[in-house]
């Protein structure tokens, strides 16, 4: 079963468990979309794996099977000078 990571691992932009704006990885590294196309082109810093749209779970289920709430965050993808702007 899927975690459901809460944000993306490069800009920390929340990503929340009905975003259709999450991509992830075969090791469910996670993204979001901008940061998945424009700064890695489709792929994952990671791993070298591709990026797909993570699915919704529905929100029924999510009472029983709750999203990760552990944020993973690394700073240094961005660029300092991008970080700061």
């Amino acid at each position: 079963m899927l975690e459901i990571r809460p944000n993306c691992e490069c800009c920390d932009q929340d990503l929340p468990p009905d975003s259709t704006e999450a991509v992830i990885c075969t090791f469910e590294c996670t993204f979001c979309r901008t940061c998945a196309e424009e700064r890695f082109h489709g792929i994952c810093p990671n791993c070298g794996g591709e990026f797909s749209r993570r699915p919704v779970r529905p929100a029924p289920l999510l009472i029983k099977y709750p999203a990760s709430t552990k944020r993973t965050h690394n700073p240094k993808c961005i660029p300092t000078a991008q970080a700061k702007a």
